[in-house]
């Protein structure tokens, strides 16, 4: 898997929607197109535990969460894949299911890469800190640990990193406490 790899000049979300389907994802930062690398396995698997998770605190106490590929229109020149997004049970009326993700979810999480975790650490997380996301989870896969980042003064806080038993603390994720190591097989 390469490196996330910049495309052009600065563009909208309407040009990638005008663009045709080629089957790469992309990001806008600031309109500068960034094409994402398609993930390992690893990634996926980590991707989908993740995702289940919180689809089943949904399920329980209300609630949106997807898995990417996924379009964030923070603006129309700042539009992010975040791997899994979660909307709570107060903002999940904000998700129409036909059109684009225009709101800032109550959740941003983000797998780790190879290719991606200078990003990932990097301008998107302070994207999402910009568009005020209350918490960002950093999941590392290879050292099986999740960092939970809570959103405070503008910028994020390193509140927690999980890993094996211990429960993972959530300000916006509710119900009962999350273990970090049901995720990583």
């Amino acid at each position: 898997m390469g490196a996330v790899e910049r495309v052009g000049g600065r563009v909208s979300f309407a040009d990638l929607e005008r663009a045709p389907e080629d089957g790469r994802r992309y990001e806008l930062y600031d309109g500068e197109v960034c094409v994402v690398p398609a993930p390992i396995p690893l990634h996926q698997v980590v991707q989908y535990a993740v995702t289940e998770l919180l689809v089943e605190r949904c399920r329980q106490h209300g609630g949106f969460a997807v898995s990417s590929p996924i379009d964030i229109v923070f603006s129309e020149h700042d539009v992010l894949q975040p791997d899994v997004v979660f909307f709570g049970p107060a903002r999940a009326h904000l998700i129409d299911l036909h059109t684009a993700i225009r709101y800032a979810p109550d959740l941003c999480v983000e797998i780790l890469s190879a290719s991606t975790e200078a990003t990932d650490r990097g301008r998107k997380m302070q994207m999402v800190a910009r568009y005020g996301v209350p918490e960002y989870w950093i999941v590392d896969p290879v050292h099986q640990t999740i960092e939970v980042h809570r959103l405070e003064r503008g910028g994020y806080v390193l509140a927690q990193c999980a890993s094996g038993d211990e429960g993972i603390i959530s300000a916006v994720v509710p119900g009962a406490t999350l273990r970090a190591g049901r995720i990583f097989p």
